[in-house]
């Protein structure tokens, strides 16, 4: 991959065609972004870790992964309020790691955002079989539903786009908190250990499966987490990226704290971890368990809103991280063009028609989500080491906003993020053998195609080129 990296002239209509719509969204809505990406987590596949590691064993893994997106999420509403583009973390990793880093950061981001939806939309069909729903007996016709209408309500624009997430997640909240309180009056601590213990290493009541039953259900505490750091990938459409950014990222992760905490406490705590560890709906089966079936009920219909919040705002996500990577050339150029509604039409349906025929073939959503769980790791390594090398090697860059603690901060994030990036691997070597793949295709075509056609006028190519500049006049 060394050689020359040559990057081409554009005229300004190359830009006409590659607008997005400015000023569509504030703080509110791209906190709500943050929320819809994740809210699905807490509906399905947490509960899966307490057959991993058991409840203290899931317990420990929700405050490592917590602190790893908390320390993560400070560093990139810094850098988000300093560059703010639509490129977000592959413009992140290109001002600080260069070409090859930015590109392989903007290529691990898009493996998940890419299969996310693939994943979620076999968990929807799922959802709706067995609800009975419209008497279907397969899922396709549900996965086709949901790329169709879902990608063409974002053709409509992004701020109607957004205010539609932002309702659909309100009632995925609603959802949580009528469990929330079908469940309190039932909540024991006894609950919570019941579990039997094995003969593991280090096994007690706590870790019932030993030290490595908390290693494995690391990659079950990102559920509660997963995507929220895709928020960033709105600032060009937000009204003001410097102020709305941060603001937006923080609120969506302190909201995110609260309702992955209440259904970690109160559904294990209310009807047992053991009943839980193997559910599909551990929410309405968690309250059917303590005889609330009303509430259940209510629970699975708008539960629902969960999981179609997450798969709407993930479209979103791979569209503008897509993109901007057409946009700068590390992939066909023909792909950002935009609409006259500054929508990134093909940045839309071609991941969405790639999603559909993978949600159909493959079939099965938990191997789907391991890879994009995969790839999201990754990027977490790359996005807090750019916070620490931006720190140290700009310390005048214009921000904002500061990290509270600062390089200690996102320090602990990358620390985090590497033990993120080998669990998932112990947990699922075949989806990091395939997400493996992925990137020698992805850094095949940048070695041998696109490092010959940048376009160095794109936003975030313009932001490491001045840096660079600036450097060589000092």
């Amino acid at each position: 991959m060394s050689g020359t990296v040559e990057s081409r002239d554009v005229d300004a209509q190359y830009f006409e065609q590659r607008r997005l719509r400015k000023g569509a969204a504030g703080w509110v809505l791209l906190a709500g972004l943050g929320v819809s990406y994740v809210i699905s987590g807490d509906f399905s596949g947490w509960n899966f870790g307490l057959g991993a590691g058991g409840w203290g064993g899931l317990a420990i893994a929700f405050v490592l992964m917590g602190l790893m997106y908390s320390c993560m999420v400070f560093g990139l509403a810094e850098l988000s309020s300093a560059l703010p583009t639509a490129g977000a973390g592959y413009g992140f990793a290109r001002r600080a790691l260069g070409r090859l880093g930015g590109y392989a950061t903007g290529l691990a981001i898009l493996v998940e955002y890419s299969i996310a939806p693939a994943a979620i939309a076999v968990f929807i069909g799922g959802y709706v079989e067995s609800l009975g729903l419209f008497g279907l007996t397969s899922g396709w016709p549900v996965y086709l539903v949901c790329f169709a209408v879902f990608i063409g309500l974002h053709l409509v624009g992004v701020g109607e786009a957004l205010k539609v997430m932002l309702v659909i997640s309100g009632l995925a909240v609603l959802a949580l908190v009528v469990f929330a309180v079908g469940m309190a009056p039932h909540f024991s601590v006894d609950n919570l250990f019941d579990v039997p213990v094995t003969d593991a290493a280090g096994a007690s009541a706590f870790l019932p499966f030993g030290v490595s039953g908390a290693v494995g259900a690391l990659v079950f505490g990102i559920w509660f987490f997963l995507a929220v750091e895709g928020v960033p990938l709105a600032a060009e459409e937000a009204s003001d990226p410097r102020r709305d950014m941060p603001r937006g990222i923080i609120a969506a992760m302190a909201v995110l704290v609260v309702t992955g905490l209440a259904v970690l406490l109160l559904g294990p705590g209310g009807a047992g971890s053991a009943l839980l560890a193997e559910s599909g709906s551990p929410l309405p089966d968690a309250l059917r368990a303590v005889g609330s079936e009303s509430l259940a009920v209510f629970v699975n219909y708008v539960g629902l809103a969960g999981l179609v919040a997450s798969f709407f705002s993930i479209v979103f996500a791979y569209s503008r991280q897509l993109f901007a990577l057409s946009r700068a050339g590390y992939l066909p150029t023909w792909l950002s063009r935009t609409s006259g509604r500054g929508t990134p039409v093909w940045a839309l349906v071609v991941p969405g028609a790639i999603g559909f025929v993978l949600a159909t073939v493959v079939g099965d959503g938990d191997a789907l989500i391991n890879v994009a769980v995969f790839g999201a790791a990754v990027s977490y390594v790359l996005l807090n080491l750019s916070h620490i090398v931006l720190r140290l090697r700009e310390p005048g860059l214009d921000r904002p906003y500061r990290t509270p603690g600062g390089i200690v901060t996102t320090g602990t994030g990358l620390a985090l993020s590497l033990v993120a990036v080998v669990a998932t691997f112990v947990v699922d070597v075949r989806a990091a053998g395939i997400t493996a793949a992925i990137f020698v295709v992805g850094l095949l075509f940048y070695g041998l195609w696109s490092r010959h056609r940048l376009v160095a006028a794109a936003p975030e190519e313009e932001f490491a080129l001045l840096a660079a500049a600036e450097e060589e006049l000092r």
